[in-house]
């Protein structure tokens, strides 16, 4: 019998209705750890997750919670060590886009961005640490972007955002390293989600052809590194940002 890397262990993970957060349940799951997961909405998504998780043999429970509101993310730790008694990973995944050059970009799109994108991993590490230093124990990981490391047009507010989490993170690191808590941040490329879905295809081809290995990342390459970081494989990493990109520069 092979073991699971992550058998009997507890995770959390925001944004977890779709795309990589999705695949991240699916893939920790897999690995035999109960999931816990948010959204700003709890929906027919979020029930049938549950059950594609529940099916694997794992607990599983979906809430909805706003990530940029700290009181509901208090809440939310208080739900989730009431229901799971520990909570051993999070995933700090919640994320959106408000795309537009600066000279048009809106005072609300950007403080949009930076609260749901940055704010939120504040709220989620803030409220967490009270558990995960009583049981000595945890692995954060922080969704940051490849645009956080070498911006991008179009996307200052979302490049600060995925900055600042990768500050964020190296800061954590080194508070909550004494404690047994790890903090890393995974910084994803070009990744096949339903968002980038809708990209024209005259800008897919464009960074494709900047990324060396030719093709666009999946959800499952993100989910892989996740997973890593995740377990006992990585007990001597922290305070890292490691893209997912196949060498892309933009």
């Amino acid at each position: 019998m092979i073991n699971k890397v992550l058998e009997g262990k507890t995770a959390l993970i925001t944004g977890a209705n779709r795309g990589i957060g999705k695949a991240i349940a699916l893939k920790f799951a897999e690995q035999g750890a109960n999931i816990a997961f948010s959204d700003l909405f709890h929906n027919d998504e979020s029930v049938a997750l549950e059950n594609e998780l529940k099916a694997m043999g794992v607990k599983a429970k979906g809430y909805a919670s706003d990530a940029s509101s700290f009181p509901a993310t208090e809440q939310l730790i208080n739900q989730v060590t009431n229901d799971f008694t520990t909570i051993d990973i999070l995933v700090n995944n919640a994320g959106i886009t408000r795309d537009n050059l600066l000279l048009r970009m809106s005072e609300n799109d950007w403080d949009m961005v930076v609260n749901v994108n940055m704010k939120s991993v504040f709220n989620l590490t803030k409220a967490i640490q009270k558990v995960m230093i009583k049981q000595r124990f945890g692995s954060i990981i922080n969704m940051s972007s490849v645009v956080g490391i070498e911006g991008n047009s179009g996307q200052s507010n979302y490049a600060a955002s995925k900055a600042g989490i990768i500050g964020f993170t190296k800061s954590m690191a080194q508070e909550l390293g004494s404690r047994n808590i790890r903090c890393n941040a995974i910084a994803p490329g070009f990744i096949e989600t339903e968002m980038t879905a809708r990209i024209p295809q005259e800008f897919r081809d464009k960074w494709i052809q900047d990324i060396p290995l030719k093709r666009p990342g999946t959800v499952e390459d993100v989910a892989n590194l996740a997973l890593f970081l995740a377990s006992d494989l990585s007990t001597y990493i922290t305070g890292q940002a490691i893209p997912v990109c196949g060498g892309l520069h933009t």
